[in-house]
């Protein structure tokens, strides 16, 4: 299997040596090598170039590792909101809400969450009648509709900040502190790139 084949299959097994399986790999400058130190044309292998994984099997294996973590956080994250009683998409909105300094139109939060306003109408709903959030009118266009936190929507969010905190201890206890920082500026440089690199 391939680089590009195990991406897209998180889950099948890679190699950990940094090579392909014999049968199929490569000295690393695209002849093939075989398991005998030859390279299929009875010269031996030149040294110092096996099991050196080119830049794109690298960045393929990274990918790969995001991908895991990423389904490892909804995991843990789902795990410590159930004793809440809310889903991660609502308790985005939730939180969402409670980021607008005025009560938000449908439209704003559609905006925010970068979804199309159907899914807001769906999480609103489902919030709507846990009676975490309610509908009102705009007071200066009845015709507005404003999304309001409730009192049990602000008790939500005080839960849901205990929760994240245990989620987030879950996830980095293997780090060091030192190890941790590092991992903030990593993922900043990812998450907001800037204008250059979100091009």
């Amino acid at each position: 299997m391939s680089t590009t084949d195990r991406t897209s299959d998180p889950d099948a097994p890679e190699r950990t040596d940094g090579t392909e399986d014999a049968a199929g790999s490569t000295d690393g400058a695209g002849s093939p090598s075989r398991a005998d130190g030859t390279n299929g044309t009875g010269e031996a292998r030149a040294p110092g170039r096996v099991g050196r994984p080119r830049a794109s099997d690298a960045d393929g294996l990274l990918a790969e590792q995001l991908l895991r973590l990423t389904r490892r956080l909804h995991r843990i994250q789902k795990r410590h909101l159930e004793p809440v009683g809310i889903t991660p998409a609502q308790s985005r909105l939730l939180r969402t809400v409670a980021a607008f300094g005025e009560p938000p139109r449908m439209a704003d939060l559609a905006a925010r969450l970068e979804v199309v306003p159907r899914a807001v109408t769906s999480l609103v709903d489902g919030l709507e009648a846990a009676g975490r959030v309610r509908r009102a009118p705009d007071p200066d266009n009845r015709r507005v509709i404003r999304i309001e936190l409730t009192d049990a929507g602000r008790a939500t969010l005080r839960e849901l900040r205990s929760a994240r905190r245990a989620a987030a201890e879950d996830i980095l206890a293997p780090l060091t502190a030192e190890q941790r920082e590092v991992l903030g500026g990593l993922l900043t440089a990812l998450v907001d790139p800037g204008p250059e690199g979100g091009r």
